[in-house]
């Protein structure tokens, strides 16, 4: 089969061959020559550029048809390494993932974002070091950094700008920080669009088009639309947290308004009005505990919440259109409240056309997906068709041909 226009260019070189490659379906070259229409020499040359990268590997030969069986071909993603971090606003995780987001090794800690950025590269770069010897990896092997944060992030720099949660980090250059120790493209993105990638890759690869939603301290939104993940103009797409609830007009938000989602539905929020009405609550997690224990005070607080949320969700659905909607972060521990208050609004109040297909439910991949979406975020890119030609120029860093596989 010849391939179509769109993709001639993309098949101009061994990257995009590689593209082809990457689902681990083994393929011998009469295969990859059916598929992509370009010649039996070509294929052979770009097959050989990949096995020198160490980007495929040669697998068990295929069925003989009578002679020699022919060599099969498949994606090697133990060929090198990336490193994922997930910064919370009170806690932090580190991974490393070969190149299928496997994870090798990984650590949590409790840290305060507040603490400032250098405290956090410090440990960061200390702790990579301390995982890639665990995992038996080197440093030169690692391809990418994919790093989250829980605030706006100016994507095309990796620079956070104004995070409210987080003093010190204005305009910080994460990347830069990071240049002196790793030989590696760092890419920094908000924490909820790392979750949303991470989920979609990792749970719900057929879905186009999805908004994750992270209840935790704050509110806010991923959102993945045409298959691709949408950071708007400023990296703000999806701050879901500060639009106004009519409910909540006069509640003062910490964003400095008034009348926000988050100031009366997030995690923090819930545990205030709890301790106001004197039940004891002052974390998320203390609510999380208080909804497991049936604690009905909280059970009817955290659906609220849910219903606060579903009234933001079902503007979302109307703009956007999406077949999903994920609740993740602390909250979703408590998810079978928060989830059906969100339903009890979005479904009452959106067209049928929105609603008829729609699915609202808890994050599948729980805890692992910021991690996982970093990962993805430095993975995507580091196997990027445009990476590889440039590994194969002996211009990509620790994809170069000469580089350990």
């Amino acid at each position: 089969m010849a391939p179509s226009n769109s993709r001639t260019s993309e098949l101009s070189h061994a990257g995009g061959l590689f593209q082809l490659l990457r689902d681990g379906r083994p393929r011998t070259r009469a295969d990859l020559v059916r598929s992509t229409g370009l010649s039996r020499p070509t294929v052979a040359d770009r097959i050989d550029q990949l096995l020198g990268l160490g980007l495929i590997a040669e697998v068990d030969g295929a069925a003989s048809t009578g002679g020699r069986p022919s060599s099969r071909f498949a994606f090697n993603p133990r060929a090198r390494v990336v490193i994922a971090a997930d910064f919370g606003a009170s806690h932090s995780r580190i991974a490393v993932t070969n190149l299928a987001g496997e994870l090798l090794a990984d650590t949590s800690s409790t840290r305060e974002i507040a603490e400032g950025p250098r405290s956090a590269i410090d440990w960061l770069r200390s702790t990579a070091l301390e995982l890639l010897e665990r995992a038996g990896r080197g440093v030169d092997e690692v391809v990418g950094i994919g790093i989250g944060l829980p605030g706006p992030v100016e994507f095309s720099t990796g620079r956070p700008i104004n995070p409210p949660i987080m003093p010190g980090w204005d305009r910080f250059d994460v990347p830069g920080a990071l240049r002196e120790s790793f030989d590696s493209p760092v890419f920094v993105d908000n924490d909820v669009n790392i979750m949303a990638l991470g989920e979609r890759t990792t749970a719900w690869p057929e879905t186009t088009d999805l908004i994750f939603v992270k209840v935790a301290t704050g509110i806010g939104a991923g959102i993945i639309s045409g298959g691709s993940l949408r950071r708007g103009s400023h990296g703000a797409a999806g701050d879901i947290g500060h639009v106004a609830l009519p409910r909540a007009a006069e509640v003062p938000c910490a964003c400095g308004n008034r009348g926000c989602l988050e100031a009366v539905a997030s995690g923090r929020a819930i545990a205030r009005s709890l301790s106001a009405a004197g039940v004891p609550a002052a974390t998320p997690s203390d609510v999380v505990e208080l909804v497991k224990s049936g604690d009905v005070h909280a059970v009817q607080a955290v659906r609220q919440a849910g219903r606060d949320l579903g009234e933001v969700l079902t503007t979302c659905v109307s703009l956007m259109n999406p077949s999903l909607i994920l609740i993740g972060g602390t909250m979703a521990q408590a998810a079978e409240h928060l989830v059906a208050g969100v339903r009890e609004v979005v479904y009452a109040r959106s067209i049928p056309l929105s609603t008829e297909h729609l699915m609202i439910a808890p994050s599948r991949s729980a805890g692992d997906a910021a991690v996982l979406g970093a990962a993805h975020l430095a993975i995507d890119s580091a196997l990027s068709p445009e990476r590889i030609a440039a590994a194969l120029a002996g211009s990509a860093g620790p994809l170069r041909p000469d580089a350990p596989a």
